[in-house]
């Protein structure tokens, strides 16, 4: 169904897409599976401590560790779901004193650019009626505001494909705008190389 070409879409959460796309049963790596993966999740889940530019650094490499096999996949045709891409690594970190959206970036400059870039928009109030939140390192709400404040600083970039998706309603809903989003994506990509992030 969909071998025009690949594209690489970056979410910001939805397992009904993941369900949507799935052509074969080929489960994707998983971005804490690695040794970073692993130290990364330790980080989050509040069970290690780390200096913040060398936390930002960390998920810059263990994005740049799965680039081989993702140029792979794409060449032979895959759609590829990345959630919490790049840009949820700048925003997190951006949100932190000291730390510029333009430093935060740099790191992931040349990363494959994705063909579209998911924003599910909740209400923070609503975020934290979901879930477990709180339960990892950025769950609370003040940082969640700025993160917020850095996402539509990104969102800015008018050479990315942005989508914002109002996330408060039902699940089929958010399912079907995410899906026809989706689909005009991977179509578009057909007719594109692909692209270098930030570059």
């Amino acid at each position: 169904m969909y071998d025009a070409k690949c594209t690489l879409l970056s979410l910001e959460n939805s397992l009904k897409l993941l369900t949507f796309l799935t052509a074969s049963q080929e489960k994707c790596p998983q971005k804490r599976s690695t040794e970073i993966g692993k130290l990364l999740s330790s980080y989050l889940e509040k069970k290690s401590e780390l200096e913040d530019h060398s936390v930002h650094l960390l998920f810059s490499a263990n994005r740049w560790e799965h680039v081989p096999s993702m140029k792979e996949k794409l060449s032979q045709g895959v759609t590829l779901v990345v959630d919490r891409y790049a840009f949820s690594g700048v925003a997190f970190t951006s949100a932190k004193k000291n730390f510029s959206l333009d430093w935060c970036k740099q790191p992931d400059v040349g990363l494959p650019q994705p063909d579209l870039i998911l924003f599910l928009q909740l209400g923070l109030a609503d975020a934290a009626t979901r879930g477990e939140f709180g339960r990892e390192r950025y769950e609370d709400r003040a940082f969640q505001e700025r993160a917020l404040q850095s996402f539509q600083q990104l969102m800015g970039d008018s050479t990315l494909n942005w989508k914002v998706v109002d996330a408060s309603r039902s699940i089929e809903a958010v399912h079907e705008e995410i899906r026809v989003l989706s689909e005009d994506a991977i179509r578009n990509a057909a007719q594109r190389p692909l692209g270098a992030l930030w570059k």
